[in-house]
C-alpha cells in the first residue's frame, strides 16, 4: 500500500507519488540561530526526522534538507548586546543545535545550507524575480508583487481581498502595496551586509528557503515541511517567489506539525512560557521528550507539561523493561515448538499493523499503540513454560526495527552487562542450594545498582528502578 500524507495545500490527504521512483526531496525549515532552541523547535525536528526514517524503512532514497537562518534582525540584536560580530553568535547557537537534536536522537540533515554561504544564490533568485516583473527596487530594498502572483494565498486558504484588510505598511517601508513583502533589506548603519546589485543589504527571511530548496532539490520537491506557524506567511511566500521563477509547482506535498501548549497554555514569547530544550534535557532523558513527541498525532496541538512527560517516561519504560526481559530470557530458551508457529504470526500481523498506522500519514501516535501490544505480547510469552530463542529473536527485531524508525536507542544502559548477568546467575544457584543470604546479598547488590529482581514460574526477570 502507498503512504498517504495530509497535504495543507489541499487540505486533504493524498498518496505518495514521488517525483523520482524510490527517492524522496525533503525540505524542512530549520532554526534562526540567535538562542537555543525551544520545544517548539524541537517538535518538527523530531517529527519530521521520524518521516525520514520510515521513507528509509520503506526502502526510499531521502535526500533531507534543513536549513539554518544564520543573518536575521534578531540575530544582530543579540550580537549587538553581547558585543560580538553575527557569524560568532550564529556559529556557536548552530553548535548548540546540533548537540540537542543529536541529544533528541535525530540524525543530520543530508545538508544543513546557511544563508551566508548562499548568498550568490540568493541574489541571483532576487534579479531573476525582478527581471520578470514580479519584484521591484525602492530605495535599496527590494520587493515582491504580492498582487502580480495570481495564486497568492493558495495554502493558507485566504483570498487576496482577506489578506489585504489585515495588511499594512510599517513606518520606514518602500513598498508599493501593503501585501509585498521584502526580498533584500538595505543594511543599515553598522550592520552585517553584502553587495548587491540594489546596494548593500541581506536577505529577507522568506527569500532564503526559496533559494536554497532549488539549489539543493531542484525547481519541484516532494516535501515542504515546517511547523503550523510557518504556513503564513512564510511558506505562502515561498510559494509565491518559486512559482514566480520557475512556473512550476513548489512542492507536491505540504506538512505542518500542530502547536505545543505549556500547562495548557499555548507556547508565546508574550506569555514568556518558553521551554528550552538545552535545559530540559538535563532534567529529563532526552529519549522520553522524543517519545512524548511522537505520542500524539504530529497535525494536533500537544500539551506539555511535568504529568505529560512523566507519563511518556512511565510509558516508555515499560517498553524497555520488556525489551530487556526478552533479551535475558534469550539466554535460557529453547528450540522452536510446534506452539511457536502462533506467537510468530502475530509478531508478523502486529508488524502489518505498524506499517499500516505508519502509511496513514505517519500515524506515531498509533503506531506507539502497536508498540505496547507488541510488548504486552512478548510479556505473555515470556510467561510459557518453554521460549524458543527464534520466537524471542522475532520479537526483538520488531522491537529494534520500531525504535530505529521511531529514533529510539534502547542503549547499553538498558541490556544487561556480563556483571550483571553474572550475579543474576550466582544468585539462581545460591537458591538452588537454599543459600538464601548469599541470594539476599547478591538481590541488594544488584538492587544498589538499579537493578530490581522478580521470580516467576518462569524465571528470574528483572527491569531497571
Amino acid at each position: 500500500m502507498p503512504i498517504k500524507i495530509y497535504n495543507t495545500l489541499t487540505q486533504k490527504k493524498e498518496h505518495f507519488m514521488p517525483i523520482e521512483e524510490g527517492k524522496v526531496k525533503m525540505y524542512v525549515c530549520g532554526p534562526t540561530v540567535y538562542n537555543y532552541i525551544h520545544i517548539g523547535n524541537a517538535r518538527p525536528a523530531i517529527f519530521f526526522d521520524t518521516v525520514r526514517r520510515y521513507f528509509e524503512f520503506r526502502g526510499y532514497e531521502v535526500t533531507y534538507i534543513s536549513n539554518f537562518t544564520d543573518v536575521d534582525d534578531k540575530i544582530i540584536k543579540v550580537a549587538h548586546e553581547l558585543n560580538e560580530d553575527v557569524f560568532t553568535v550564529a556559529e556557536r547557537f548552530i553548535d548548540a543545535y546540533f548537540q540537542d537534536i543529536t541529544a533528541l536522537g535525530c540524525k543530520r540533515a543530508t545538508v544543513h545550507p546557511r544563508v551566508t554561504e548562499n548568498m550568490d544564490t540568493i541574489i541571483e533568485f532576487i534579479g531573476s524575480l525582478i527581471e520578470k516583473g514580479y519584484a521591484y527596487e525602492s530605495g535599496g530594498d527590494v520587493y515582491f508583487r504580492t498582487k502580480k502572483f495570481q495564486d497568492y494565498g493558495k495554502l493558507s486558504h485566504q483570498s487576496i481581498e482577506e489578506l489585504h484588510l489585515g495588511a499594512r505598511i510599517e513606518v520606514g517601508e518602500k513598498k508599493q502595496d501593503p501585501l509585498d513583502f521584502v526580498l533584500w533589506k538595505a543594511a543599515k548603519p553598522g550592520e552585517v551586509y553584502w553587495d548587491s546589485p540594489w546596494g548593500k543589504g541581506r536577505p529577507g527571511w522568506h527569500i532564503e528557503c526559496s533559494a536554497m530548496a532549488k539549489k539543493y532539490l531542484g525547481d519541484t520537491i516532494d516535501i515542504h515541511a515546517g511547523g503550523q506557524d510557518l504556513c503564513f506567511p512564510h511558506h505562502e511566500n515561498e510559494i509565491a517567489q518559486s512559482e514566480a521563477l520557475t512556473g512550476k509547482p513548489f512542492a507536491n506535498y505540504w506538512m505542518h506539525n500542530g502547536y505545543i501548549n505549556i500547562n495548557n497554555e499555548k507556547m508565546s514569547k508574550s506569555l514568556g512560557n518558553f521551554v528550552l530544550v538545552h535545559e530540559l534535557i538535563k532534567q529529563y532523558d532526552p529519549q522520553v521528550l522524543r517519545f512524548f513527541m511522537l505520542s500524539v498525532h504530529y497535525r494536533n496541538p500537544i500539551n506539555f507539561s511535568e504529568e505529560t512527560l512523566n507519563d511518556a517516561k512511565s510509558g516508555l519504560e515499560r517498553l524497555q523493561t520488556s525489551y530487556q526481559n526478552l533479551r535475558h530470557r534469550k539466554h535460557a530458551s529453547t528450540n522452536l515448538t510446534d506452539d511457536d508457529d502462533r506467537w510468530l504470526r502475530k509478531i508478523s500481523e502486529l508488524k502489518d499493523q505498524f506499517i499500516k498506522e505508519m502509511d496513514d500519514d505517519f500515524n506515531t501516535a498509533n503506531g506507539i499503540s502497536v508498540w505496547f501490544e507488541l510488548a504486552k505480547n512478548a510479556n505473555l510469552y515470556l510467561m510459557e513454560k518453554t521460549t524458543s530463542n527464534q520466537v524471542i529473536d522475532q520479537f526483538l527485531n520488531l522491537f529494534e526495527q520500531i525504535s530505529d524508525i521511531l529514533g529510539l536507542r534502547f542503549t547499553q544502559e538498558g541490556i544487561l552487562d556480563e556483571e550483571i548477568e553474572e550475579l543474576i546467575k550466582q544468585r539462581n544457584e545460591a537458591r538452588k542450594n537454599r543459600d538464601f543470604q548469599t541470594a539476599d546479598k547478591i538481590r541488594d547488590q544488584l538492587k544498589a545498582m538499579n537493578i530490581i529482581l522478580e521470580d516467576t514460574p518462569q524465571g528470574t526477570r528483572w527491569k531497571r528502578g
